[in-house]
């Protein structure tokens, strides 16, 4: 009896003071569903990233209603608003440019906020970029992490590095196109020239394009072809108790590096161990090699 009287509820959506996380299309318009159309058709109105793009699809669908931006520029003071709608009995829809809301965006933070005062937060599930890229990786997808949009601080940003090269499960990434090459030169320095990574771009769309090659034939490709398009990275982790290949010239000209600059070779091998996710007796026997 609980069960139908959920499937009733729900076929009379939008319900009042309710936010509704919708996904939309990633590349290919076809690709959303009725209750999301309903949804977007009926809520008193919209939030979206860019109201340029959210048009687009309104268009589309032939959809009329109130657009507001939410975005990382103006999400706090957004928030306040949306609260205070939500509040009043309002029904408000959320989307992101394309994809799911909430992912690597500040409707995370709404979310947050709306639920810690009790407001209903439902999902319309649509595409997701991270998991369409998974599942036609070839990789393992049974168990993955996702870390979204590497940080851009140096000493943030090598931790996390350093973290995926030791990492035994497929670790999933985004990349902007003219930072791409910058990105697969720190994998190899990190994870090793051998590691196995597959970029996928346009999905969903005309020219969807899934390149699953080791990361030294990528630096290769990408020098002979400019990157275009959002980039989501699929990176194999390890097999567990496998040391990553590395190269012992390069490694031992860092290992005596570390020594002339002043480090103990314990402590120096200790360090390249961790980075590069290799016993420290590996390391050790370089130097006296």
């Amino acid at each position: 009896m609980g069960n139908k009287n959920l499937l009733s509820h729900r076929n009379i959506e939008p319900e009042n003071s309710t936010l509704y996380l919708v996904g939309t299309p990633i590349g290919n318009l076809s690709d959303i569903s009725k209750r999301a159309l309903n949804i977007l058709n009926n809520v008193c109105f919209i939030a979206c990233e860019d109201t340029r793009q959210t048009k687009k699809l309104m268009s589309y669908y032939k959809i009329s209603n109130n657009l507001i931006s939410f975005n990382k520029y103006n999400f706090l003071k957004r928030i306040i608003k949306i609260i205070e709608d939500l509040d009043s009995g309002k029904s408000i829809a959320l989307v992101s440019d394309a994809g799911m809301p909430g992912i690597c965006d500040p409707g995370e933070e709404l979310v947050k906020r709306a639920r810690s005062l009790g407001f209903n937060v439902i999902c319309i599930p649509g595409p997701c970029s991270a998991i369409t890229a998974l599942v036609t990786s070839g990789l393992s997808s049974s168990k993955f992490i996702f870390e979204g949009f590497l940080p851009k601080k140096k000493i943030d940003r090598e931790r996390l590095l350093i973290e995926i090269s030791k990492n035994s499960k497929t670790t999933i990434i985004f990349e902007s196109p003219h930072r791409i090459k910058k990105l697969l030169k720190e994998l190899k320095q990190y994870c090793g020239g051998s590691r196995r990574v597959v970029v996928a771009r346009e999905l969903t769309k005309k020219f969807e394009e899934h390149i699953g090659l080791k990361i030294n034939e990528l630096i290769e490709f990408f020098e002979c072809k400019t990157p275009q398009g959002e980039f989501t990275i699929l990176i194999e982790g390890i097999k567990l108790s496998q040391e990553i290949n590395f190269d012992e010239n390069e490694l031992r000209k860092e290992l005596h590096f570390l020594v002339k600059a002043g480090l103990s070779l314990s402590m120096a091998s200790k360090y390249l161990a961790k980075k590069n996710n290799i016993s420290k007796r590996t390391i050790y026997n370089l130097y006296q090699n």
